[in-house]
């Protein structure tokens, strides 16, 4: 038998806006942040996903620097280690940044955030700078407050790569709007849970399972602020898919306390 691959931890962020206008029904949407990953990305190619990605070395040497971020009390070294790794990738993915300048209560103003993005961003990218650095030099604590843990999957077990990922909430800063990168990712997009939803159907767009079952509970919210008021304190119940196979098909079975409308799902052909 081989050797369980060990889930590698990883995190990823639900930037959220209220929708310029109402649905078709007259009703309020929010628009959540969505990138499209590059063809050739050996994880999820071509889908739809929120900007995230795995904790690295450098998330561990900012948790060991507190006075680099601001909102982490009473919070284990995981649990910060996972929303460092949150607002780094969603920097590098996106641009957008979840920062406090170090005395201001305030998140930094989507000009300052350009500038820093403007001078640091594609170099962080290739490796040319660290995102400690980044941080140390403009005078930044990164607002780990800002996160509202959402969802938390493990990738099932017998699968070649398999993640640990916390999904978190958080309002998106005024004016920051976000572009994709080119590279990992080939375009960006602010979209309602029910286009997103819409276009996994007609096949416009390539959903992941945990994906689509996120972007179906999160429709069910019309502002951000019902959003983060629904999830927060509620505890998070942890999901591992479990497959099988039936009639040609899949199934997956997850937790039905887990908040996503049912228990077994049948996602398509083997």
């Amino acid at each position: 038998m081989a050797e369980a691959v060990t889930a590698r931890p990883a995190s990823t962020i639900l930037l959220l806006r209220d929708s310029a206008g109402p649905d078709d029904n007259g009703r309020g949407e929010i628009e959540v942040f969505m990138m499209v990953r590059h063809y050739e990305i050996d994880f999820n190619s071509g889908a739809l996903v929120f900007p995230g990605g795995s904790v690295d070395k450098g998330d561990n040497e900012i948790l060991a620097r507190p006075e680099l971020y601001s909102g982490g009390e009473g919070l284990d070294a995981d649990d910060l280690s996972f929303r460092i790794a949150a607002i780094r990738e969603t920097f590098e993915e996106s641009g957008i940044l979840l920062a406090r300048s170090r005395g201001s209560n305030g998140l930094i103003d989507a000009r300052r955030a350009r500038e820093i993005e403007a001078a640091h961003r594609a170099i962080l990218c290739e490796g040319k700078t660290t995102f400690l650095k980044v941080l140390a030099d403009n005078g930044l604590l990164l607002a780990l407050d800002e996160l509202v843990p959402y969802a938390h999957w493990i990738t099932p077990e017998g699968m070649p790569k398999r993640f640990d990922t916390w999904f978190f909430l958080a309002a998106a800063p005024p004016e920051q709007v976000g572009a994709h990168d080119g590279k990992e990712s080939t375009d960006s997009i602010w979209v309602s849970p029910r286009e997103a939803l819409a276009g996994g159907e007609s096949g416009r767009f390539k959903l992941p399972f945990p994906t689509t079952r996120n972007l179906i509970r999160l429709g069910k919210q019309n502002s951000v602020k019902s959003a983060l008021d629904d999830i927060s304190g509620k505890p998070i119940v942890t999901v591992m898919p479990v497959m099988t196979k039936l009639n040609g098909g899949r199934q997956l079975r997850i937790p039905r306390e887990a908040g996503y409308d049912g228990e077994v799902f049948e996602v398509g052909a083997v």
